[in-house]
Parts: structure tokens; sequence; C-alpha cells
């Protein structure tokens, strides 16, 4: 087990030797070299949300927003070792050529635990989802995978972006996210507080907005009473990037460079991603900071990089080889975690395509053959892609026919500036009429939905106005429906959408999300029936952006499952697969201060993967949620008729509320949990056919 109190303590040897000069140079994001001491350049700014990012060729994962919908800890754990793997692969190699630079560290500013409270979000799509307890248990999980549990730290693992952050994007400069004690400890802050206390996360980075008045890079409330105080964080503290340089930009709490880097080394922020810790001499010369909290900033960051054993030759993860990189075992993994991401969404029967039966299939729509709707954002560089189109003709071969059409462009019809409105529906009405199944795959990419201001984002917000697919892909898609063939709706996008006319009107809708480099393969092999599909929704889909609240209002009121009061198109927890797998009974039960509940499945369908949920209802406090609360899940995997039974943690935290000063405990004597593949709403029992076991609690039984 690593040992913190002896890396700080050769943290604090090592500095004490450096000048101020030296010591305020390393607080950042490049920080240079300390030649004298041995002392190598660090760039402490590197990705890897699903997969290493930026830094070349690696192993692409299912973009996160994807592998939430796998509703599996230990998968996502195992995905997090194979990045952390490859991370140190590739630094090994940069390390050996002399290469510092930026994406070249070990200190890897993933995962984002954001609750993706507003589908609108451009960046939702880097999140697990909009439930506190799903989001919680998948970020640590991928923490622990990243850093491992070896004597050093395999990579270090950075939670973002603390706290109270999900847009606008093209507003984050300057926003002020304004939240009530209760929705900040009930939903904003659980991930956070799993990430330090059970996760042992190294970094934490914080947000560019301000939360409750205090920009989130210098808060006093955030970083010192609560992340160093309350939780007793111990690792380092990073600005996202330029946004300490917000304070006095845009934020306008302090009047200068100078006065921006004093309250953010004051508040406990170790690393400047951006330029602005430039002036923290000129700070120090004026009596803004001090010796000992540059010291001290320092002496944090080498702790981290001795826990790295940066500086141990004998280090073990030294002889990692970069030969592992983007290996046939991870890629495997990729397609793995492709083929549990996808969500089968609706199915009238056509599902899986029979091959005996199909003469021709139709496979038609903008991202159909589109690397770009594979990838999401952040992502590293596949050595080899596989679209959706070039899946559907690697697996049908020679046993079928495969026509293709574009249909459209992806969000406008314009070539180099040239309207040419509907220029390829004639050929997409052509492809299905002469196809007995088509497969029609719309959505956006990282072009259209991503960050604020991305090299390569349409219109530069990346947030988007509604949750409709842009207008050429409707006409496309009535197109489709028109020509009177069975038709399949792959959709490939970051977020819901509003995908009422597809359920309406097509024989079977699919959300593939961004699924990596395997993703084509993967689609395919679920189409044809390889596999059956296991995903579920880690976010609602609603009707319609008009059912939601302002996209700046930071309230959960009537957002997300578990406050929403009108009727959904498709719920959270929500996924159809070929099997039939039911909950025959449960039981809780209480080991001291653990509880559990024991589910007893069966599956009377086809062999398939499923996920048990357990929501829980807290009946008599004014405090509950209105719905109810997802409080614990498993990944399953069941044959043909086979039985089984599954203990599943609930933690304490289930049957407490939060009040409206932020505190949380237990206020009810009644409580009900329910045991199914779904949540227990009324959409759910009627999509799927299924309702929950409902296990009444009472006071005592806690």
């Amino acid at each position: 087990m690593r040992d913190r109190e002896k890396a700080r303590k050769l943290a604090k040897e090592l500095v004490s030797k450096m000048t101020i000069e030296e010591r305020a140079s390393q607080l950042r994001y490049d920080a240079p070299a300390v030649e004298r001491l041995g002392v190598p350049a660090y760039n402490w700014w590197n990705e890897a949300l699903h997969g290493v990012a930026r830094a070349g060729v690696a192993t692409m994962f299912p973009m996160p927003i994807a592998m939430a919908s796998m509703f599996d800890e230990d998968l996502l754990q195992e995905i997090g070792g194979v990045v952390a793997t490859e991370g140190r692969a590739k630094y090994n190699e940069a390390k050996k050529h002399g290469d510092r630079d930026i994406y070249k560290g070990l200190t890897f500013w993933s995962p984002n635990i954001n609750i993706f409270r507003d589908p609108r979000w451009g960046r939702g799509q880097e999140t697990y989802g909009e439930d506190p307890y799903l989001t919680s248990r998948l970020g640590v999980a991928y923490i622990k995978g990243l850093q491992g549990d070896d004597e050093y730290l395999k990579l270090a693992a950075c939670a973002k972006h603390y706290a109270v952050h999900s847009g606008p994007e093209k507003m984050r400069h300057e926003f002020d996210a304004e939240v009530s004690q209760k929705d900040l400890w009930e939903t904003y802050l659980p991930a956070f507080e799993s990430a330090v206390r059970e996760g042992g996360v190294e970094a934490v980075m914080g947000a560019y907005n301000r939360t409750l008045g205090e920009p989130c890079c210098g808060s006093d409330l955030l970083i010192r009473q609560i992340l160093r105080g309350k939780w007793g964080f111990e690792g380092h503290y990073v600005s996202d990037c330029w946004a300490i340089s917000d304070f006095h930009l845009h934020h306008h709490v302090t009047k200068t460079a100078e006065d921006s880097a004093a309250l953010a080394l004051q508040m406990g922020c170790d690393v400047n991603c951006g330029v602005t810790y430039l002036y923290l001499l000129k700070a120090l010369e004026n009596g803004l900071v001090t010796e000992e909290q540059i010291t001290e900033a320092a002496v944090r960051l080498f702790t981290t990089r001795f826990l790295l054993g940066e500086f141990d030759e004998n280090n073990p993860f030294n002889d990692i080889p970069y030969e592992c990189v983007e290996c046939p075992e991870h890629l495997a993994l990729s397609l793995e975690a492709a083929r549990k991401s996808i969500v089968l969404l609706k199915n009238d029967g056509v599902l899986p395509l029979d091959l005996a039966k199909i003469r021709t299939v139709g496979v038609i729509g903008p991202n159909a053959n589109s690397r770009l709707a594979l990838v999401g954002n952040y992502h590293g560089t596949a050595s080899r892609y596989t679209t959706v189109l070039e899946g559907i003709q690697d697996y049908v071969g020679e046993r079928a026919r495969v026509l293709y059409s574009e249909g459209c462009h992806l969000y406008e019809d314009k070539v180099e500036g040239l309207a040419v409105p509907g220029d390829r529906l004639s050929e997409a009405e052509t492809v299905a009429e002469h196809s007995d199944v088509v497969i029609l795959v719309t959505g956006l990419n990282e072009t259209v939905e991503g960050e604020e201001m991305h090299e390569s984002n349409f219109g530069g917000a990346g947030d988007k106005v509604d949750l409709q697919l842009p207008e050429p892909q409707r006409k496309l898609l009535e197109t489709a429906a028109a020509a009177g063939k069975p038709v399949v709706l792959i959709n490939m996008t970051g977020s819901a959408m509003d995908l009422r006319f597809a359920d309406a009107h097509c024989s079977a809708v699919l959300q593939a999300w961004y699924p990596g480099s395997e993703g084509g393969k993967a689609i395919a092999e679920l189409l044809f029936g390889a596999f059956s599909p296991s995903g579920k929704l880690p976010v609602t889909f609603y009707r319609s952006a008009d059912d939601l609240p302002a996209f700046t209002d930071y309230s959960m009121e009537n957002r997300t499952y578990r406050n929403f009061t009108g009727d959904v198109l498709y719920p959270f927890g929500f996924g159809l697969t070929y099997g039939d797998v039911r909950v025959t009974g449960a039981a809780f039960e209480k080991d001291g201060d653990a509880y559990a509940v024991t589910a007893h499945v069966e599956n009377l369908g086809r062999a398939t993967d499923d996920v048990v949920q357990i929501y829980i209802r807290i009946l008599d406090s004014k405090y509950a949620v209105k719905n109810y609360s997802l409080c614990g899940f498993r990944h399953i995997s069941l044959g043909e008729g086979e039985k089984d039974s599954v203990s599943i943690r609930i933690p304490k935290t289930a049957f407490e509320i939060v009040d409206e000063t932020g505190a949380r405990r237990v206020d009810s004597s009644r409580f009900v949990l329910y045991v199914g593949t779904s949540q227990p709403d009324r959409k759910s029992v009627r999509l799927t056919g299924k309702s929950p076991v409902e296990l009444p609690i009472t006071l005592t039984e806690i």
C-alpha cells in the first residue's frame, strides 16, 4: 500500500532545497526542470476520459455516458486499469525520448463526475449521467482502475469539475451557479465526496464558474471548508484551464491577475492550468501571499510525484512495454464495453435481424459511415475504426447485399457554403425502396455537441438549443419511414434527444452514444443477434426540451427521474434485451451497519446480460425526493432458462434525507425498496411489461 506520509516527507525535503522562485515555478501546469536538483520538467495536463487522449494512438473506449449505460462497476474499473497501463507505457517511451511536453505525464484529468442535470449540456457526454449514486459508484470504480492498488500510483486520477458545473458552456466563464444547500449536498457533491473518501482520488479540478458567489478555483466553501476540511482531502487541487484569469476578466471578484493568483493560492489551488501563477512572485512581493503558502502547494505537488514513483528508477511500472498499447486484449475490452453500452429503446420484434430472410440491407444516414460519430470528445487516436456501415458489411459478408446512402449532411444542407437542400434524399429513398430492412443512423458528433470554443465545435458553444435532431436528419427520418420498410433507428449522440417520431414510426430504436473505435462492429453484432443488448439509460429521455426548466436554473426541481413529474419518452434505467429477465423475489438483510438486498432472478428468454436495479422511496419525510432514488445495482449474465440469486449492497445513506440546511439524517419511519430490471415508474412497467418486487422497510429494520 502506498505511503503518503513517506512521500510527503520526501517532498518537503526536496522542496526545502529550492529557492522561492523555483517553488513558485512548480505550481504551473508546465512546470520547468530544476536541473541542479535533478528534477525534470513536468507537464500536469493529460486526459483519459475513455482511453489515453490527445497523445497519439491508444485504445479508444466508448464515451463515459456510454460506459455508464453498462451499469457495471467491475468492468469500468478494469477499463481504468487498461487506460493506466497504456498511459504508463506511453509515458515510459516519451521519457526515454526526452519528451516532457503536454499530454505526456502521469496526472490524468479524469473522470468527469459532474451531474448531467440537463440534456442540452454539450459536455454531458463526458459524465456518468444524471444520478448521484450511479455517478459515485462509477467514478470510484474508474478512479481505482486508473490509480491501482500497488506501492505507487499507477496514474494519478483527477475528479472534475468541482463543483456544481453543467453549463451553459457559453456562460461558464462568468456564470454563478446558485443552488440551495439541499441540492448542493443531495445532488451535486455526493460523487465528489465518494471520489475522495472511497476512491482516494489524488487530484480535484475546480470548475470555471462560480458557485454561490465564489469562483470554484478560489472558493473558501468548496476547497477549504468542504474538500480539505470536512472530507480531509490530502491530494492536490488544479484549476481548469485559464479559469483563474476568469476571476478578474469575467467574474470580477478580483481586479488584477496578481489578485487572482493570490486568491486561488490562498484558497488551496495548487496547480494553475494557465498563466496567472506567473504573477505569484509579484503577489508575494506585495504581501498578498506568503512563502509558506507557495511552499505548501509545491509540497503537495511533489507528494503526488513521489507517490507516482517518478524518482524511483526501480519503479516496476517503468517496465510496462509500449507493445501493450492498443493490443488485442485491450481492443477486445473496448469491444465488450461497446456491446454492453448500447441501449435498445424499442423493438417491435424486428430485431434481431435474420439473415436467412433478408436479401438486401439498406444503411442510410450521416453517421452511418462516420468516424467522428464513434469518438466523442477528449479522445485519442485509434489505428483502425469500424463505422456502422463497415461493421454491417463485415458481418453480412456475402450473405446479403448492403446498399448505402449518406442521406443528408449532419446538420445543414450545404457543401462549401453552397445550399443543396435534400441533395441526398432521393438516393436515400431509392436505397430504402430496394431494401428489405433499413438501418438509419442519425445523431451528432463533437463538432455539434461538446465543449465551449472547441476548435472544431460548430457555433462555438457546444450546447444544444433543444433536443431535436438537426432539420436535414428529421427530413431524412420522415423519408425513410415513408418508404414502407421496417426501419431500425440507431441514434449516435452523447445526450438524450427528442426521438418521439422515431418511437412512433420506426420498428426499433437504439441509442448507441459515441461507442468508440469498435462501435460499428458491436452495433452490427447486436443487430443480427450475435449477443443480446443490456444497456440501460443513465439519463432521462424527455419528450421535449419544453418540459424542462431553464438551462441556467440549477435547482433540481422537476429535473431528472428523481424529481420530474411529467411524462417521459424513455425513463432513466430503461433498456430492453433479447432475453426476459425477471426478479421473482427479494429479501432485505442487515448485518451491523451494512445493508444488502438479495434478488432472485430468472431468465425466461434467450441468454442475455441485464441489470438488477434497486430504488428506494422514503415515505414520511417532506425532504424526500419526489419520486425515488437508485440505491443499488448489479450487472448480471443469465443463460436461457437460468435462475440465480444476487446480493446487492445498499448504502446506509440511502435511508437518509437531506434537509434545507444540507444536513443528512434519517427522517422517516417507513421506506419501500423496489427491486427489478428498471425503475418502478409506470412508464417503465408499461415499456417492459414487468413490475418490480416491493420490499416495505420500517425504521426498526435499519
